[in-house]
C-alpha cells in the first residue's frame, strides 16, 4: 500500500532514494520523506506532506548526503496527514524506521514504553517499532538481534526497514504480512516494497518469505526466517520493463492503459492459444493432472479481481461445468466455510501482494483444498510464489490505481482457464472450438470498440452535475455492471450502484428519476429481451438512459435514451469487450470533474493491509 525504498552503497544514495519513491507514487500515499546517516554519524531526515516532488523540492533547499539510507510514501491509518506523522520515524535521534503494515498492539506497547521514559512526537503506530528496537538495542549484541526480539512483541503486518546511526554499515529488514524485496547490487545493495522501485539500479531480486529478518549491508546478504534459522534465498533475474515518467503521449496513465487493452489482451494469448486451441503446459509441469480432478472452483479476490471471478463463474458453470464460488478475500478469511472434494481454490489480484487474498489463500491449505491456482500479474509476488500452479496475465506495469488492463487481462486468462477445465470435463470440440475463435479474434474487437472514445467522451459532458448513477447488467454482464460502477466512483467520485436488471422491481426503481442516470450494458444475447422490458420499466419512470447495445440488439436513441453501439462481439467475450466503453465514460467524466485520475483520494494500488 506505501512505499519504502532503501540503499547502502559507497555514492551518495539520496537520488536513488527518491527515484524510488517516484517510481512508487502509482500505489496511492499522502506523504513522504527520508532518512540517511552522513559521513559524521549523524543522522537527518526531512519529511513532506503531499506529492515525492515537494520532498524533493525541500532536499534540494537543503541537500543531504549520506551512503545509507531509507525512504518511505505513507497512507495514512493511524494519525492524520502531518509532516510529524510521515515516515521515517526517530528513537532517540539514534534509530530510524520506515514501515508498511498495521502494528494492531500498538496501545499496549505505547503504554509500556512511555513507562520506561520513550517520548512519543507523532499518533503513528510505526514509532513504537522504532522505541521497542532502541529499548531492546540497549541489551542486544547487534542491530539484528535487536529487530529478531523485537518483532516478536508485535502482532499484525509490517514490512520494516531499520537503520543505527550508530551501526552506519547495516540495514536491518523484517517481514511480515507485508511485501519486501531486496536488490542486489555490486557493492551496494537496496531493499524495496516493491522491485519496481530498484529497476534503475539493479535486475537482481531476493523476495523475502513470511517471517524473514535479514541483515543487508554493502557487500553482503543474511537471511533468517521465522525460526531464527539462516537460509538462503534463491536470486530472481527480472524481465520487468517499466517507466514510471512515460505516459506515451496520453494525458493519464489510466487512458493509457486504457489504450493498451488490445496490445495485452494479445500479450496474455501469445503462446498460449493458437487456431486449434490451448497449448500444452501453460499452466505447469503437473497441472494437467490437477485439473483433470476439479469438481468445484472458490474463487477468492477483492475489489476489481473479484468482479473478475464473479464473470468468470458464469463461464465455469455454463461452459466447464464446474461448480464455482465467489467470494470476497476478507469475508472468506473470517467466516467458517464449506469445503468441497477436489476443489481447487482460485486467488486472483493484479498485483500478488494484497493481504487478504494472500490470508485467504493460506487459510484454504489449512482447510485443505485439492490445489491452488493464482491468476496475477506480477511474477515473483507472494501469491505466485505460495500457490500451487500460477498463469501471469502479461499486463505490463499498470500505474493507474483503477484497474483497467488487468481486469480484462485478467478475463481472458479466466476464460482459457475455463477452456482448460471444460476440455477436462468432456466439452465439446465445437464448444471449445467457439471458445478458441472467439479468444483469437478478442484483440481487434476491442480495438474496434477504442473507436467509440469520441462519442463516450461527448456523453460524459451530461454526466458533469450528477450525484449519483445507476448501473445495470444480466448475466454474465452483471458483473461488468459492477465494475462499471466502481470506476466510476472510484475516480469521479460520483456515487454508483450496480444490480442485475431483474432486480429492479425489488427497490431499485424508488430511485429513478430524471436526476439518476441509468448505464445499461446490452450485448445481443438470450436475455435481451427481458434486458429491454427492464429499460421499459425505467423509461415508464422518468428515467435518462445510457445503453451501451450490440449494433444489431435494435436500440434507438430517443429523448429519454441515449444509445451507443457496440460492434457485434461472440457472447462468450462481450462481458471483456462491454467493460472497455464503461471504463472510457468514467474516465472522460472524471476529467470533466477535475479530479486526481490516476491517483484518485483516500486509494492505493496495492492492499497490504486489511
Amino acid at each position: 500500500m506505501c512505499g519504502i525504498v532503501g540503499a547502502i552503497a559507497e555514492r551518495n544514495v539520496v537520488n536513488i532514494l527518491l527515484e524510488g519513491l517516484k517510481r512508487l507514487e502509482y500505489r496511492g500515499y499522502d506523504s513522504a520523506g527520508v532518512a540517511l546517516v552522513d559521513a559524521d554519524q549523524k543522522l537527518h531526515r526531512v519529511r513532506r506532506i503531499g506529492k515525492v516532488q515537494e520532498l524533493q523540492n525541500a532536499l534540494a533547499e537543503s541537500p543531504l548526503k549520506g551512503s545509507i539510507g531509507i525512504a518511505h510514501t505513507r497512507w495514512a491509518t493511524h494519525g492524520g496527514v502531518t509532516d510529524k506523522n510521515a515516515h521515517p520515524h526517530f528513537s532517540s535521534e539514534q534509530i530510524a524506521v520506515v514501515h508498511n503494515g498495521i502494528i494492531e498492539n500498538y496501545q499496549s506497547l505505547r503504554e509500556i514504553l512511555r513507562s520506561d521514559g520513550y517520548d512519543f512526537q507523532s499518533e503513528t503506530d510505526t514509532e513504537t517499532i522504532a522505541h521497542t528496537i532502541h529499548k531492546e538495542m540497549k541489551q542486544a549484541e547487534s542491530l539484528l538481534d535487536a529487530v529478531c526480539k523485537s518483532v516478536k512483541q508485535f502482532h499484525g503486518a509490517y514490512g520494516t526497514v531499520v537503520m543505527d546511526k550508530n551501526d552506519p554499515e547495516t540495514l536491518v529488514v523484517a517481514r511480515s504480512g507485508s511485501p519486501l524485496v531486496i536488490g542486489l547490487g555490486i557493492g551496494e545493495n537496496f531493499i524495496a516494497s516493491d522491485q519496481l522501485a530498484l529497476l534503475p539500479v539493479t535486475r537482481r531480486f531476493i523476495f523475502l518469505e513470511e517471517g524473514d529478518v535479514a541483515e543487508i549491508t554493502r557487500t553482503s546478504v543474511r537471511i533468517l526466517d521465522k525460526n531464527g534459522e539462516e537460509v538462503e534465498r534463491q536470486i530472481h533475474d527480472s524481465e520487468i520493463e517499466h517507466d514510471a515518467g512515460d505516459k506515451a503521449g496520453y494525458r493519464h496513465y489510466m487512458l493509457k492503459e486504457i489504450y493498451e487493452q488490445p496490445i495485452v489482451v494479445r500479450n496474455a494469448l501469445q503462446g498460449r492459444l493458437n487456431s486449434e486451441g490451448l497449448l500444452p503446459g501453460i499452466y505447469g509441469d503437473d497441472a494437467d493432472m490437477i485439473l483433470q480432478k476439479v469438481r468445484h472452483v472458490q474463487i477468492v479476490a477483492c475489489g476489481t479481481s473479484y468482479h473478475a471471478g464473479m464473470t468468470a463463474r458464469y463461464w465455469l458453470e455454463q461452459y466447464a461445468n464446474v461448480s464455482c464460488n465467489v467470494e470476497i478475500a476478507s469475508e472468506f478469511r473470517y467466516r467458517k466455510s464449506f469445503v468441497h472434494d477436489n476443489s481447487l481454490l482460485i486467488t486472483i489480484s493484479q498485483s500478488g501482494e494484497t493481504a487478504d487474498t494472500l490470508a485467504a489463500l493460506r487459510l484454504a491449505k489449512e482447510l485443505g483444498y485439492m490445489s491452488s491456482l493464482t491468476v496475477c500479474n506480477v511474477p515473483g509476488s507472494s501469491l505466485v510464489r505460495e500457490s500451487d500452479l500460477s498463469f501471469m496475465t502479461k499486463a505490463g506495469a499498470e500505474i493507474g490505481v483503477a484497474s483497467t488492463k488487468a481486469f480484462t487481462t485478467q478475463l481472458t486468462a479466466l476464460l482459457m482457464l475455463t477452456l482448460k477445465l471444460g476440455q477436462c470435463n468432456g466439452m465439446s470440440k465445437e464448444q471449445a472450438n467457439a471458445i478458441v475463435n472467439a479468444l483469437n479474434t478478442l484483440p481487434a474487437k476491442l480495438e474496434a470498440t477504442l473507436n467509440l472514445d469520441k462519442e463516450i467522451g461527448q456523453l460524459a459532458e451530461e454526466f458533469a452535475d450528477k450525484h449519483h448513477a445507476l448501473f445495470l447488467g444480466r448475466g454474465d454482464q452483471y458483473p461488468i455492471a459492477m465494475e462499471g460502477a466502481l470506476k466510476l466512483k472510484e475516480i469521479s467520485y460520483i456515487h454508483a450502484e450496480a444490480y442485475a436488471s431483474g432486480e429492479l422491481k425489488h427497490g431499485p426503481l424508488a430511485l429513478i428519476d430524471d436526476e439518476m442516470p441509468v448505464i445499461v450494458v446490452a450485448p445481443n444475447n438470450e436475455l435481451l429481451e427481458k434486458l429491454k422490458s427492464n429499460v421499459e420499466e425505467v423509461r415508464a419512470r422518468g428515467g435518462i438512459m445510457y445503453v451501451f447495445a450490440d449494433k444489431d440488439a435494435n436500440f434507438e436513441s430517443d429523448a429519454t435514451m441515449r444509445v451507443i453501439n457496440i460492434p457485434h462481439v461472440d457472447e462468450i467475450v462481450a462481458p471483456i469487450v462491454y467493460t472497455l466503453p464503461l471504463q472510457l465514460l468514467s474516465y472522460y467524466v472524471a476529467v470533466i470533474k477535475g479530479t486526481d485520475v490516476d491517483q484518485p483520494r483516500n486509494l492505493a494500488k496495492s492492499v497490504t493491509v486489511e
